[in-house]
């Protein structure tokens, strides 16, 4: 059993290990993003899947991306609107974007702030971290933390007694905008209804 505390998880994170913590739609497998190819391995992925950056805050983010500054605006505008949430924005990367993040097509990143207490203070401490859900490829998201420290030998989980009560996750992934040059493309419907501007 591996289920640590929020400063042993934290520090491991930092120092490049696997860890699992709560988020508001399923739990996260997260690693460093120079250290994504972990991620890939523990889940057996394809390397068709790629990881999103998760983090704290807008402009914790910011850094990794790269446009002009009308994109960088609308950008921020509709991040603004659903960030903390349940959404996921597919942008262009910039050169601060490990290739190992999305292997097949390292130009763009999948960028997320999560509405979750607990997981935007592990975020705060250790930078964007690379997630996604904790489940082998192919099988649906494991929603319990102690399910999750059984499948996955040698990750640092988070310790459920440690942070006391969380509030519901929703279950459902996140709604994937990505953005087409000119205008927003959803990839995936997940649990927020995006109001597009028109």
């Amino acid at each position: 059993m591996t289920l640590v505390s929020p400063d042993t998880l934290i520090s491991g994170a930092r120092a490049g290990q696997l860890v699992s913590f709560p988020t508001d739609t399923v739990p996260a497998l997260a690693a460093r993003s120079d250290r994504a190819e972990l991620i890939f391995t523990a889940k057996q992925r394809s390397p068709d899947k790629p990881l999103i950056l998760m983090g704290a805050s807008l402009e914790d983010l910011m850094p990794y991306v790269l446009g002009s500054a009308i994109e960088l605006e609308a950008w921020r505008a509709l991040a603004r609107r659903y960030w903390p949430g349940a959404l996921t924005l597919v942008l262009p990367a910039s050169a601060a974007v490990p290739p190992a993040m999305n292997p097949l097509d390292p130009s763009t990143i999948g960028l997320r702030v999560p509405d979750c207490a607990i997981a935007c203070e592990i975020l705060a401490q250790t930078g964007p971290l690379a997630t996604t859900s904790a489940n082998l490829s192919g099988q649906p998201p494991l929603q319990r933390l102690a399910d999750i420290d059984r499948a996955f030998e040698g990750v640092l989980t988070l310790d459920p007694e440690a942070i006391g009560p969380l509030p519901p996750a929703s279950g459902l992934p996140s709604t994937v905008a990505k953005w087409a040059g000119d205008r927003w493309e959803i990839l995936r419907q997940g649990s927020v209804n995006l109001q597009l501007p028109s």
